[in-house]
């Protein structure tokens, strides 16, 4: 399928979505990396596309089969059975063009989390939201033969998330490798429960009835806690991006690590703890000097922050998510006194 607007139409023609000559008006949408996005309206409705591409949008070469694109569907089908409000609305596939169309939700009623921490609208109820909604589609996933089946998307996952962040940022620092090849291996050992791999405030639409989650294109019958620590890793860097509101970044940190983990019923809520503290800084130093680092981190000085506070907890990694925020603070606290 081409890139045209007329191409995105027959297509929704083709399959059912749109009727032969109705009047329709494709849009394509920025600031994903992964995949081709539009927002298609049609009479009285409107319909997001969404395609996955081969080559990543970034300054890497960052390659990844696009059959993920039904998975994504797949872990959609699959969060909306234990949480329907979780996902937006799937209206049609078209596997042998790896998109799919989903309903389109206007973020006049969705915003995009992001976006309102960026604002400055930091609330924690949202951040307790989706520790809970995250922790709900684990509990219903967790152990269970039937969802690891579905989803044999290990090689996929590797190459979307554990060779882009660890091991991209191992090759970086030499000192730092064994260590993050361990968590590599832990990573892709542990086998608990569906994961979406891409927990992010970006992903994360704030709905009139509690959070949606998008872009699933990572899904992954594997270890939880590597999206508890993915998303936890957001609220850490926000700290960054906007220091005058670090301690209400720090605040959500606490509510939405607090609501996930009550929720934890499918193992020891310190065994999943332990590995999201060990996973955690190693994605935290990943988004500085792995292949996709965040945006708005820019300067060499704003990324030895992070690297200050990531080496050591990757060195020796602490056991409970309290130290990883108590050495964030610190570091935070020092800013303000220009060491």
């Amino acid at each position: 399928m081409g890139d045209t607007a007329s191409e995105i139409v027959a297509t929704l023609v083709r399959l059912g979505v749109a009727r032969p000559g109705e009047t329709a008006e494709a849009e394509a949408l920025t600031g994903g990396v992964s995949s081709d996005i539009w927002r298609v309206a049609l009479s009285g409705r409107t319909v997001c596309v969404k395609r996955a591409l081969a080559k990543l949008k970034v300054a890497q070469d960052w390659r990844a089969p696009v059959e993920r694109n039904a998975y994504e569907v797949d872990w959609m089908r699959v969060a909306a059975s234990a949480v329907p409000e979780a996902v937006p609305p799937l209206v049609a596939v078209d596997d042998a063009a790896k998109l799919f169309v989903m309903a389109y939700l206007d973020p006049g009623r969705y915003p995009l989390w992001k976006a309102q921490l960026r604002d400055g609208v930091i609330e924690p109820a949202t951040a307790q939201a989706v520790g809970e909604r995250l922790a709900r589609i684990h509990a219903a996933t967790a152990g269970r033969a039937d969802i690891a089946a579905r989803f044999p998307t290990d090689s996929i996952f590797h190459a979307i998330r554990l060779e882009p962040y660890l091991e991209a940022t191992a090759r970086r620092h030499g000192d730092l490798a064994e260590r993050l090849h361990a968590l590599v291996v832990r990573t892709a050992a542990t086998r608990r429960a569906l994961v979406h791999g891409d927990v992010s405030p970006k992903n994360i639409l704030v709905g009139p009835h509690g959070p949606v989650f998008l872009d699933a294109e990572c899904a992954w019958f594997g270890d939880p806690a590597f999206d508890l620590a993915f998303c936890l890793n957001h609220l850490l860097l926000k700290c960054v991006w906007r220091p005058a509101a670090a301690s209400r970044y720090l605040d959500l940190f606490d509510r939405l690590a607090a609501s996930y983990l009550a929720g934890v019923d499918w193992e020891p809520r310190d065994e999943i703890e332990a590995r999201v503290a060990a996973l955690l800084p190693g994605l935290f130093l990943a988004r500085v000097d792995g292949k996709s680092p965040v945006e708005y981190i820019t300067t060499d000085a704003d990324r030895d922050k992070v690297r200050r506070v990531a080496h050591p907890l990757i060195a020796a990694p602490p056991a409970r998510l309290a130290a990883i925020r108590s050495a964030w603070a610190t570091e935070i606290t020092s800013w303000s006194r220009g060491s």
